[in-house]
């Protein structure tokens, strides 16, 4: 049967190995069970199509088992009545009965071979889809978690950069207060040393001045020159 074929992959399917395919699990487990939905509820309208099948074939193999039991009791009750004629003919009709009884059987024993094969397909199924129902929520507690770690990893990266950062300017800074020592330094060495002898010398040179104006006051009064006198 074509339903048989379309589904045959069911059997077989392995749904662990199907969601570690994933390539993004919280989305795509969400579709593949939509997916699996649909294909369940295909399956279980084929499935009670092949079961209805399964079970007018096991009525026509009873029908046809009981008419063949009815010709033989026929057949006997003729010979009860010493009709050997009628007899005959009753066991003829049993024979074509169990003829046609054949035909009916072949197509039980098929129609109930695709009835079991639908069965399992879809016992399969609903069981895969109640797996990943269960599955689904441990799928998307365990996405949380690693978006939540990302998340935190981005976040390192982000304070080791401003780590980095924050050592690269007290570097700089450490280095811009070398750079200050060393300029003031150089300040202080071309800076010329005070020459105390040469302020000595201007000390006492305006001492000296100050010896002169005595001198010639006092060579003005022996000369019998004042002050008021040379305005004079």
């Amino acid at each position: 049967m074509a339903i048989l074929n379309r589904f045959k992959d069911i059997i077989s399917a392995n749904i662990n190995s199907t969601i570690d395919r994933m390539e993004d699990p919280e989305k795509m487990i969400d579709q593949y069970l939509r997916d699996m939905l649909e294909d369940l509820a295909e399956v279980k309208e084929s499935t009670a199509s092949v079961m209805a099948e399964e079970t007018r074939s096991k009525r026509k193999v009873d029908e046809n088992e009981a008419e063949v039991k009815k010709f033989e009791e026929l057949a006997k009750k003729a010979l009860e009545a010493n009709n050997e004629d009628d007899a005959r003919i009753f066991l003829s009709k049993k024979q074509e009965v169990e003829n046609v009884g054949a035909g009916y059987a072949t197509a039980y024993a098929a129609a109930h071979e695709n009835a079991v094969k639908m069965r399992q397909m879809h016992d399969k199924l609903a069981k895969d889809i109640d797996t990943l129902k269960h599955r689904r929520a441990m799928i998307k507690g365990k996405m949380s978690v690693a978006n939540t770690q990302k998340t935190i990893n981005d976040a390192t990266g982000n304070v080791t950069q401003s780590e980095n950062a924050i050592g690269n300017f007290e570097r700089m800074e450490d280095k811009a207060n070398r750079m200050l020592d060393e300029a003031n330094a150089m300040s202080e060495l071309n800076t010329e040393p005070i020459d105390e002898a040469k302020a000595l010398e201007e000390k006492y040179a305006s001492n000296t001045s100050a010896a002169v104006e005595d001198e010639l006051s006092r060579l003005k009064q022996q000369m019998g020159l004042d002050s008021t006198d040379t305005e004079s």
